[in-house]
């Protein structure tokens, strides 16, 4: 069986997928009713997104049309004004349900933005579809960076729920509303910003679940306590857990050695656990609460916000008044770091340097795909081509090129070929084993990998595995012109030792030439550039 790195929702065939009883049957149950809606709400990585996955599916299973919005797609500039909005939000639906947009025939100023998109609603894409429609919105945390828009956006789906019980065409909509409980870090709020509907609280895995999981991953935890050593680190979180079963199984770990770091900046939550602090330092009075949590031995009274806001993050157990910390990895990490205010300056510097590091990482990911963007490729690659010219050792680089990408956006949409370039972005980083190597988007389809100190030999043998998984991704493609009916990609690769005399620009130029080379020999392969010699100070291969 094929471990999977869990990074995203869990797909629908996965066997890693965990019931968790009764929320499953819950949403279920809540899609046949007419007018329903659903609320999914955990912190991040709790499994909202592979719920959402399973909703959908039954609803396709029950001849429902389903339509999924994802506002982590839409562009800054759709949020520039409400009507800008509610157009866009009206064309994705219509183009998901296969109709024409028509906007303009039920869009009218002199009514306003929000009576437009409700006629629209109700007396087009209600009305053309026969069976019930289910219209998912996730990550709707995102429109808290908007105020102006949610404001509005909100009370017009609690308005669409409460009209549902007087118009007939409303009752066809079902709607599931996902959202991030981090959002209510920010927010001067003591509730949820959406309550209407059936609230879904993602709970955390029981021993029982994670000892299923673990047999999923050929680890065997019935018996002895090492499911419950894990569980005391990391409580029943269920990506905590997965990070750790696959890093057991996959990576040849040992479990002591796994507890030992796992609160420590080299263990393999140093991630999740500097995300948290990120937001921790942006609220003072939250960072101070927290420290009084993690370094008392006895359960602690908060103010009601600062408790209810470390609940929705996750970091702390809330039983009545008093909170105490979620799990030992949360109570041992942050115990180590400065988040009191006892040194208000200190504080106000630490936070300016933690968004400092975040701008600056978020300014070298792809927003899409979540690997390396071109800057950071651009820097990387010169700065390795320094470091190995004075080594005298060789750079090796891949250029990977998604086949007939055009084809497969006109055929599918480009919902879909974003979802297609995340997967192969998925596949390409996790090929890559060493610390000092890059996976980047390199634009549009295409992708990168920067391999310090890799022959040309093993570089071809990393392009070759990400070949083919790629292909057993399997993601269909009936346009591929390769016969094969799904995305395949292909493959230059050029390897060479930097010179102080040569620029970067060399090793791209010859990856890109036996990229093209590929092409034109067929796609789907691997391409070595064979006139590029090593050079090494004594001019030896």
């Amino acid at each position: 069986m094929s471990v999977e790195f869990p990074s995203g929702p869990v797909p629908l065939n996965s066997p890693f997928y965990i019931d968790r009883p009764p929320i499953e049957e819950l949403a279920y149950g809540e899609l046949l009713k007419p007018g329903s809606v659903t609320r999914i709400k955990a912190p991040r990585k709790m499994g909202k997104s592979s719920l959402l996955l399973r909703i959908l599916a039954r609803a396709t299973t029950e001849g429902y049309r389903t339509a999924t919005l994802d506002f982590q797609q839409a562009d800054e500039t759709i949020f520039s004004s409400l009507n800008r909005f509610l157009r866009w939000f009206c064309s994705n639906i219509a183009r998901q349900l296969n109709l024409k947009p028509l906007l303009d025939d039920y869009w009218d100023e002199d009514m306003g933005s929000k009576v437009s998109c409700t006629l629209y609603l109700e007396g087009y894409l209600l009305e053309q579809i026969n069976s019930p429609v289910v219209l998912a919105l996730n990550e709707i945390n995102l429109l808290f960076e908007h105020p102006k828009i949610a404001r509005e956006f909100l009370p017009l789906l609690r308005f669409w729920h409460e009209q549902a019980k007087q118009v007939e065409a409303l009752q066809k909509l079902r709607l599931i509303v996902v959202h991030s409980t981090e959002i209510y870090v920010p927010l001067n709020i003591n509730q949820s910003p959406f309550n209407v509907g059936l609230p879904i609280k993602i709970p955390q895995f029981t021993l029982k679940q994670v000892q299923d999981l673990a047999k999923r991953h050929q680890i065997d935890w019935t018996m002895g306590n090492k499911a419950q050593q894990l569980m005391a680190m990391v409580g029943g979180h269920p990506y905590l857990i997965r990070l750790a079963l696959y890093y057991l199984d996959r990576q040849g770990m040992t479990l002591e050695k796994l507890l030992r770091e796992a609160p420590t900046e080299g263990g393999i939550y140093s991630d999740h656990l500097r995300g948290h602090q990120t937001i921790i330092q942006q609220e003072t009075k939250l960072a101070d609460a927290l420290r009084k949590v993690v370094t008392s031995q006895e359960t602690v009274q908060l103010a009601s916000l600062l408790a209810y806001k470390l609940d929705s993050m996750g970091l702390v157990r809330l039983e009545a008044s008093e909170c105490s910390p979620s799990c030992q990895l949360y109570r041992q990490y942050f115990a180590q770091k400065n988040l009191g205010l006892e040194d208000e300056e200190k504080t106000r510097i630490d936070r300016l340097e933690a968004e400092n590091r975040t701008l600056k990482y978020l300014s070298t990911i792809d927003g899409l795909t979540q690997i390396a963007n071109r800057a950071c490729f651009d820097n990387v690659l010169q700065r390795e081509w320094q470091l190995l010219a004075s080594q005298a050792a060789p750079l090796s680089l891949i250029l990977c090129d998604i086949d007939c990408f055009k084809a497969y956006n006109d055929t599918y949409g480009h919902q879909n070929g974003d979802k297609c370039l995340q997967r192969v972005a998925v596949a390409i980083a996790q090929t890559l084993k060493h610390s000092d190597q890059l996976a980047a988007r390199y634009g549009g389809e295409e992708f990168a990998a920067i391999l310090p100190r890799v022959d040309a030999r093993s570089a071809v043998e990393i392009a070759e595995e990400i070949r083919g998984k790629i292909r057993e991704l399997a993601i269909a493609h009936v346009n591929s012109q390769l016969n094969l009916d799904i995305v395949t990609a292909s493959f230059g690769v050029a390897t060479m030792v930097p010179s102080y005399e040569d620029d970067p620009a060399i090793l791209i130029r010859a990856a890109d030439e036996a990229l093209y080379e590929s092409k034109n020999w067929g796609r789907d392969r691997v391409t070595l550039h064979s006139t590029l010699n090593y050079r090494f100070k004594n001019n030896e291969l």
